[in-house]
């Protein structure tokens, strides 16, 4: 006993060390602060990662009680970034990610941090181990600044709302939504209280906060990046990924955590797949030569008249920037993207719950519903997972991964063919038809979310990248959608447009 005081106190101390340690360099500025950036700074002695971890944790502390994204502060990220400074200081070399903040959505496994997925059922898990892609993280040098709110169970992509931390709101007008379920990640990493982010996205959720956060999300190839260690909602649709406020920030990040996993079947068909260097498709003129498909079946469905105007715009940017544009149009599409979703939250969470949270507490769905929700959307989303499973229609058809899923095979196939007629390096649309929603009318404005009909299903990467801003000053995003495993095409091609346009621009805070 006597043992484990004395490591306490001395665990203390050193984090009470770190955080004094030039602490009057928490003046770094921190607005849209990128991986280079930092790495330079590193390099030429401007300041250390503990002195950067210091400036962020100030301004989470100043600025999160109006976006209330960040559920758990990691006061040892403090430890882990002392450490760094002195590898560095030994060896002159950094790690791919060597001291970059981090901001991981509550429902990747972190080891010795609460991993809630929102609910109550799990406020008190703290993993054992971390989730693969996390790990790889760290090994790149990454720093765990914080845990970000999520919706809960990740079931919503209407807004971020759960029980154990409450609802997130968008940091560029605090009365909107940041959309869901990534929302905390999205809103956090907007307000710059991290340098890069984590979320999945299982219909929406990378992409729907990243477009009304004006950020960069990768939804990539389905089995491109492990989902181990993370609490699904579908695994058959569940993707991890990137949430950052540039191209190269996700591509760097993605560079680390594609790649085989053997605790993630679906990984199996990357092999010869991963590029070792993605940061090579960074090309300022990858705008040059290619052909961009329109898929009007989607940006003519009902849009905002704001939205739409940016849209248009967006096509003019990318001719300017050298595109070839043309309209497409997908044969069967409305009947192809019916009957696509299987219900199969039961499954898939009573696993993760066997193989990590290992409670005899709560093993079931219903061991879940019994500890109950703050939340009446997540009461609802429950109740429909306890009494339904599999597909609402044709329930005959299996519900099987993108390789094998025959209506996802299908699907797949007529997009993919109707790019090799028309010779398309990738297809665009809005990533929404319509502006964020009011967080006290989210219900009833949820409307034009294009995330959702497409790339779950068929498993082909998406990627959004900001398109400008409303008349209220809200993000809109522009979605990249490419062949299987094409993510260096969909770098080369959404690099040359941010690059080219510059869009993005850091939030006001603002309310009405």
């Amino acid at each position: 006993m006597k043992k484990i005081h004395l490591i306490t106190l001395l665990l203390s101390i050193l984090i009470l060390s770190c955080t004094n340690l030039k602490k009057e360099n928490s003046t770094i500025l921190l607005d849209e602060l990128t991986i280079s950036q930092i790495h330079t700074a590193y390099q030429n002695g401007e300041y250390t990662a503990v002195q950067l971890i210091n400036a962020y944790f100030d301004r989470i502390d100043s600025l999160d009680n109006k976006t209330n994204a960040i559920t758990y502060i990691n006061k040892e990220a403090l430890i882990t970034a002392k450490k760094l400074d002195e590898e560095f200081a030994k060896t002159r070399k950094l790690r791919p990610l060597h001291g970059i903040p981090l901001i991981v959505k509550d429902n990747y496994n972190t080891k010795g941090m609460p991993t809630t997925a929102g609910a109550l059922a799990l406020q008190n898990f703290i993993p054992e181990t971390n989730a693969f892609v996390v790990q790889q993280l760290i090994d790149a040098g990454a720093i765990i600044i914080a845990k970000s709110n999520m919706a809960e169970w990740a079931f919503s992509a209407k807004h971020t709302e759960s029980s154990t931390a409450g609802t997130t709101h968008n940091p560029y007008n605090l009365d909107y939504v940041p959309a869901g379920s990534s929302g905390g990640t999205g809103a956090g990493i907007a307000a710059n209280f991290g340098t890069i982010g984590l979320g999945t996205d299982t219909g929406n959720s990378i992409r729907g906060p990243s477009s009304h956060n004006a950020l960069v999300g990768f939804r990539t190839t389905l089995g491109l990046v492990s989902r181990s260690g993370i609490i699904p909602l579908y695994m058959r649709n569940d993707v991890a990924g990137p949430m950052c406020r540039t191209v190269e920030d996700a591509t760097r990040v993605l560079e680390v955590i594609a790649g085989y996993d053997s605790n993630d079947q679906m990984t199996n068909y990357n092999k010869g797949k991963v590029n070792s260097n993605y940061q090579q498709y960074l090309d300022l003129d990858g705008l040059k030569k290619a052909r961009i498909g329109v898929l009007r079946q989607l940006s003519d469905a009902n849009p905002d008249i704001e939205i739409k105007t940016l849209f248009e715009k967006s096509i003019v940017d990318l001719q300017h920037l050298g595109a070839t544009v043309v309209d497409v149009y997908v044969q069967d599409f409305d009947s192809l993207k019916t009957n696509q979703w299987c219900a199969n939250f039961r499954q898939d969470i009573e696993n993760y719950l066997a193989e990590y949270v290992k409670r005899d507490t709560i093993k079931t769905l219903e061991d879940i519903i019994r500890i109950g929700t703050k939340s009446e959307y997540a009461k609802k989303a429950l109740n429909y997972f306890s009494e339904n499973s599999g597909r609402k229609k044709d329930t005959i058809i299996a519900c099987e991964d993108p390789y094998t899923d025959v209506r996802r095979l299908a699907f797949r196939k007529a997009i993919e063919d109707q790019m090799d007629k028309l010779e398309l390096d990738a297809i665009i649309y809005p990533s929404w038809n319509n502006k964020p929603a009011h967080i006290n009318k989210f219900e009833e404005e949820y409307l034009g979310d294009n995330n959702q009909i497409i790339a779950p299903h068929t498993g082909q990467p998406a990627f959004t990248v900001p398109m400008g801003f409303t008349s209220e000053g809200l993000p809109t995003g522009l979605q990249f959608l490419g062949r299987m495993y094409s993510e260096p095409t969909l770098i080369r091609l959404a690099y040359s447009y941010e690059q080219g346009t510059k869009h993005r621009k850091g939030p006001q805070f603002k309310s009405k």
